[in-house]
Parts: C-alpha cells; structure tokens; sequence
C-alpha cells in the first residue's frame, strides 16, 4: 500500500460543504456571506501528548477533538479540517481504528476533512481546522473588563488525575481510573456553548493546558488582573464521580491542583459582564453543559487566589509549558 492508496482507502470521503476537497492540490473553502473563517492548528507527538498503548480510536477522536476545541473558544462553528499524518509504517488495523475515532467526531460536528499529508517518520499528528462564525461576533481574548465574572464549563482535574496514575505517581481502583482516562483521552469540545455564548460573553479560552495558565492568556491580552475562589473551584468535581469520592485518597492540595493545573480538560473558560448573568444560564441551558462562576476580573494586574474567607492561597499551581 503506497502513500496514495492509504489516503484512499482511509481519508478520502466526499465534501458536502467544501467546494473542493481530497484529490488535488488544494482544497477550496467558501464560507457563507457574512462569515469570518476561523482557523487554528494543533500538534500531537507520539511520547510528548499521548502514551504508545492509547486506544488508537481515542487518539482519532483527541486528535479532532482538540483543534475543535480552539474553535468552540472562538465561538465557531466547525466546517473542515486538514490532516498531516507521519507514520513509522502503514499498519492498517492502526489506521482503520484512528480513521473510525476521527471521523465519528467529525461527523458528529459536521466537519469535513479536505486535505492534507503523509510521510513516514516518527508518530506525529498535525490538523488545522476550519471554522466560521458571524463577522465581528468571534470570542477573543483581549475583551475580558475589571467587574466581569469568570465562568468554566464543565468538570475539570479528570485528565490530570488519568496522567499522574498512568506516570505512577497514584494508584486509582480500576473503574475510577477508567473514567479518568476517558476524559483524558476522549475530551469533548464545547462547540454548542461557544456558539451560544456569542454576543454575551467578554473573552474565552480553551482549558488545555490548566485553568490557571490558560486564564493567564486572557489577563495579559486584556490587561487585567482576576480574582478566583479556590473553594468554589474544587467543587468543579462533579459530585459523586471517582474524583468527588477520592477526597479520603488524595490530600486538598492534590485535588486542588488537579483541578486548578491540571490541563488536557478541553473545557471553556470565559468572562461575562455581571448584567449577562441570566444570558449565561441560558447559553449554558441550550448548550446543555453546565457552567461555573467561580471568580472576578480585576483592574489590578495578576492572578489571585483566595478561600471562602477571602484569604490568600498559596500553592505550587503550575499549568503546562512545552519547553519549561
């Protein structure tokens, strides 16, 4: 099987929305009138994003999954995708169960894929995606203001908890760590809340790599300081889940930090004025995710952290960094 037939029998699929799709040397994208296209790019390395024993459906699904992620952020609606695919050989069960994991999402957000490469060469993933949203209506960053809430969507400090048992660094019983390993591997992208939450939220971001470094990115494009409650953020673990019945197994600290640093949770996390309260309810309703307000922006640069006292926190949160 040579590099064109493996793109054939695996990748090729008809466009419905595309103009142009898998074939030739570009693909053609024609976003509605009015529309802004919204593209961002993510890479997952063999080693560096995802153990050599992942369930090779999952790591299809997380591949999309992320990148889609950006454009929930943005509050974008999907439209395509690109592959660029380096393999250390052309193992067709491997790529029948990555396709199968790929394309169940992509098909799930109605995201076609119209392009990209392949070549030999150590495990290496990288897709860009493709979305649209309404001309001026895309979430950014930099609009975050001193007195607006911040929000996170969802549960956060499964993945996390999945990582530290798959390095040995904890023990979680069986079923708990399969759970936690769902999430890590299998995250799901809010797409529907950050469509909902055009024209009502300030800023978002995608929680890749933990809540806090991740809400960094917004007070420094903002230029702004915020204010988070720790005893409210904890309480993200959903109650009665593995990580809510572990609070005999792990200390505060650990569970906290899972939570506050612990990255891969692919949540949303956002600001809204105070006025916009029952508008993110409702955002949050017709998304069918729950939301948290777990803080506030602050005109003072900085990232505080406080206890239901309003007492100051202090602790060894670090979010990811590639190269630190």
């Amino acid at each position: 099987m040579n590099e064109f037939d493996l793109i054939a029998r695996y990748f090729s699929r008809p466009v419905r929305r595309a103009a142009l799709g898998v074939g030739d040397d570009c693909a053609l994208l024609q976003p509605a009138e009015g529309m802004q296209l919204a593209v961002s790019s993510d890479m997952l390395v063999e080693g560096r994003h995802f153990f050599p024993d992942v369930d090779v459906s999952a790591l299809g699904h997380k591949a999309l999954a992320v990148n889609l992620s950006d454009l929930a952020a943005c509050g974008a609606q999907p439209l395509a995708f690109t592959l660029a695919l380096a393999l250390p050989r052309a193992d067709e069960a491997w790529l029948a169960a990555f396709s199968r994991g790929l394309f169940a999402l992509a098909d799930a957000h109605g995201c076609e894929l119209v392009g990209g490469d392949t070549t030999q060469g150590p495990l290496n993933i990288c897709i860009t995606v493709f979305g649209e949203v309404p001309r001026g209506q895309a979430l950014l960053r930099s609009g975050a203001r001193a007195g607006d809430d911040i929000y996170v969507s969802g549960t956060l400090g499964d993945a996390r908890l999945a990582l530290e048992a798959l390095r040995g660094k904890l023990t979680l019983p069986p079923e708990w760590m399969a759970a936690a390993r769902l999430r890590l591997e299998q995250p799901t992208p809010r797409i529907a809340l950050g469509m909902a939450l055009r024209g009502v939220a300030t800023s978002a971001i995608d929680i890749s790599d933990g809540l806090l470094g991740d809400l960094g990115h917004i007070l420094k494009a903002s230029g702004t300081g915020a204010r988070i409650d720790t005893s409210i953020a904890i309480n993200l673990i959903a109650d009665g889940t593995y990580l809510e019945r572990a609070r005999g197994l792990f200390s505060h600290e650990t569970r906290l930090g899972c939570v506050l640093a612990g990255g891969d949770d692919y949540e949303l996390a956002f600001t809204a004025p105070v006025s916009a309260r029952p508008a993110v309810q409702a955002a949050a309703l017709q998304a069918q995710t729950p939301v948290t307000r777990l803080g506030s922006i602050e005109n003072a640069p900085g990232l505080r952290l406080v206890d239901a006292a309003g007492q100051p926190v202090v602790g060894p949160f670090a979010s990811f960094d590639h190269f630190a």
